[in-house]
């Protein structure tokens, strides 16, 4: 459930995307009358709507979940946070100027933002932050929480990197189709590949002694 509440924006934004351009001119005639106001000339032409009316989903939506978490006394995460701002910052400047270069750079800025992160955080002031998240549910050598803390670096950098070359190198269907299906199922194999290699350190529970057959001092 929370992985589907962690990526409910992306596939609103997906679905809102695919849904306006199966129907530009409607799209853009809806954007132009609601949404004219936060648009430079209070136009939005029929190429720019999908991804404009998909970016107001987006902004929506995260604050949304924002806001549901807050209502019900829970922590919003860090990377929320983060998400949040970058996605009105560059949403906001993504329809204000008919432009989806800005919110093309959302995620990247939001991958490296992590890997920074976690960087700063081992490197200035010694601490892990994934064992700081995950320090209390497995216990692992203190090499592999290193090599982990390292292997996240390296792959948000690389994400923030494909995403990018994924924007400028084919169409606006392809970059939208990668943000959902591409990006996200790199993330899944990458914590899937994760836990295969997490699976030899994760230490045993202790048998149960009720499960365990005790053997009398009359039997020896």
């Amino acid at each position: 459930m929370k992985l589907l509440f962690d990526f409910l924006p992306i596939i609103l934004f997906f679905a809102a995307y695919k849904i306006a351009g199966a129907y530009p001119d409607a799209a853009a005639a809806f954007a132009t009358e609601h949404l004219g106001f936060l648009v430079a000339g209070g136009q939005v032409r029929t190429d720019d709507a999908p991804v404009m009316l998909a970016t107001v989903v987006v902004i929506i939506a995260t604050l949304t979940q924002v806001g549901w978490l807050k209502a019900r006394g829970r922590k919003v995460d860090f990377m929320l946070w983060l998400s949040l701002g970058l996605v009105v910052v560059l949403g906001g400047l993504t329809i204000w100027f008919h432009n989806d270069t800005f919110i093309k750079w959302k995620p990247s800025g939001l991958y490296w933002a992590m890997g920074l992160s976690f960087w700063i955080s081992q490197m200035v002031f010694g601490r892990n932050l994934l064992r700081l998240m995950l320090g209390e549910q497995i216990t692992l050598p203190e090499h592999v929480w290193r090599r982990l803390n390292v292997a996240w670096i390296a792959f948000f950098g690389l994400m923030g990197l494909l995403n990018l070359w994924v924007a400028y190198s084919f169409s606006r269907d392809a970059w939208v189709n990668f943000k959902l299906f591409g990006g996200v199922g790199l993330m899944l194999a990458f914590t899937l590949a994760q836990g295969f290699y997490l699976a030899k350190y994760i230490e045993d529970e202790p048998a149960s002694p009720e499960g365990a057959t005790a053997k009398s001092p009359e039997s020896s």
